[in-house]
């Protein structure tokens, strides 16, 4: 495996940690006062919230990919695939982060939630083929 998967999967992992930390952050403003589930679509907290968790849902299944994909093939094609995972998942928070309204869509996150199903399923397909032949 090249270097270019593991400093993918660790950039991931670090957008990961900041986005949580993004929460705990709007936690803390908040206060014991506060409302710590909020409903309201243009609710900060909320978006911080939906922008890690989203990345919960899907950086997990991306890294594990990566590296399944990066162990049985050494071929560029996996260097691409997750040099664009990390592309579309920091698209996709920072289009959610940047957004007034999760009621409401942007490019960057739409281009970070096609990208995310596209390399997910690009590199599943790799290793299913790989695995069979």
């Amino acid at each position: 495996m090249t270097t270019i998967p593991v400093v993918s999967i660790a950039l991931m992992g670090v957008l990961l940690v900041a986005l949580g930390a993004n929460v705990t952050r709007h936690r803390a403003i908040r206060g014991d006062t506060g409302n710590q589930m909020p409903t309201d679509p243009a609710d900060r907290m909320l978006i911080a919230i939906r922008a890690h968790g989203n990345a919960a849902e899907y950086v997990p299944t991306l890294c594990v990919l990566i590296l399944i994909c990066g162990t049985v093939s050494d071929g560029w094609w996996v260097d691409a695939m997750a040099l664009a995972a990390v592309f579309v998942r920091l698209s996709h928070a920072v289009g959610m982060l940047t957004t007034k309204s999760m009621a409401s869509h942007g490019p960057l996150r739409d281009v970070g939630a096609l990208g995310t199903y596209a390399t997910g399923v690009a590199l599943a397909v790799t290793a299913f083929v790989v695995a069979v032949a």
